[in-house]
């Protein structure tokens, strides 16, 4: 009985200190051994000393403080009885801006995500996010948020909602002034948002960047691909934005039209100036030429005058010279 006994025992402790002692961590894991519940820490290093908290705010800096933890990397290890291991895949993961992990049959299946314009227009995003959990904030990921990936969904549904509501784009063009009416159509915000997607996407990015500071998750990239309004305002919205189209493009053909025809009033003044110089430009080499001819003496320029006379009698047909008694004579 006692040897039965002995063999139970001995199977117990090598099933207890030496098969459970033993795990492995896989190429794409990280993980954290707790020691009677508290994580194996790097010193007195917290997260505010590393680049992952640089987009923290400072009001933000001073909530969101987690200690370094240990890492363990891919392979076979060790741990003792007391100890636990926490282990979480750093692989990277892609869903749908529309996904409620509280809620799968939310926000039409997790397929569009649903927000409020300026304009009280409600309107449909579709897109991705891509996210890993980071590994130089994996106290936050395994030990700070009790569910992490809810928390990182909420919080970009909530910058996002926030832009929505708030987006003005800035004027294209302000050389063209607009009708009104007309000039209150480029405030519609569903066609800003369209014009300007890649300033939204740059916009979640950047108000996400602080996620693995916050929560140990890093949002790798945002990508919104569509923004869809309701059914029954789609075609009235699109009839508005062809006519504001067909004004637009009016206007500025007429622009250029205006341009073109300055830049051809600039070169004829250019044309008739340079063909007035071309005109005085033999006068004033006559006159610096007779200005020279008088300088020689008093009776040079008096000679020169005569010479060009017999030169003009030479040339004409007929000639008028005044007689001695007033009248002309052929």
């Amino acid at each position: 009985m006692l040897i039965w006994f002995g063999i139970g025992l001995l199977a117990w402790v090598v099933l207890r200190y030496v098969v459970r002692g033993v795990y492995t961590v896989g190429p794409n894991e990280r993980a954290v051994i707790t020691t009677f519940g508290r994580a194996q820490r790097v010193g007195a290093a917290t997260t505010l000393g590393d680049p992952v908290a640089q987009a923290l705010s400072p009001e933000e800096a001073g909530r969101y403080v987690y200690p370094q933890v240990r890492l363990v990397g891919p392979g076979v290890h060790g741990k003792l009885p007391w100890q636990s291991v926490h282990k979480t895949s750093v692989a990277t993961v892609i869903v749908s801006i529309a996904y409620d992990p509280d809620a799968p049959d939310a926000n039409h299946g997790g397929t569009v995500l649903d927000a409020v314009t300026k304009d009280q227009l409600n309107t449909g995003f579709t897109g991705q996010l891509r996210y890993t959990v980071s590994d130089r904030n994996l106290y936050a990921y395994l030990f700070g948020v009790q569910d992490p990936v809810s928390h990182v969904m909420g919080y970009f549904v909530s910058v996002l909602r926030d832009r929505v509501a708030n987006f003005s784009a800035p004027r294209a063009d302000a050389a063209i002034d607009l009708p009104g009416d007309l000039d209150t159509v480029q405030g519609i915000s569903i066609n800003d948002l369209r014009k300007n997607l890649s300033d939204l996407n740059d916009h979640m990015n950047v108000e996400c960047a602080s996620a693995a500071a916050r929560y140990g998750i890093a949002l790798d990239a945002v990508l919104i691909t569509g923004i869809d309004p309701p059914p029954e305002v789609e075609s009235a919205l699109a009839a508005i934005n062809t006519a504001h189209n067909q004004v637009s493009s009016n206007i500025s053909l007429a622009h250029a039209a205006a341009d073109q025809k300055i830049v051809q009033s600039r070169r004829a003044v250019e044309i008739e100036t340079l063909n007035a110089e071309a005109e005085v430009e033999p006068l004033l080499a006559m006159a610096a030429q007779l200005r020279e001819l008088r300088q020689q003496g008093d009776g040079v320029l008096d000679l020169y005058i005569r010479n060009v006379r017999l030169g003009l009698f030479a040339k004409a047909a007929t000639i008028y010279m005044s007689a001695p008694d007033g009248r002309s004579d052929r």
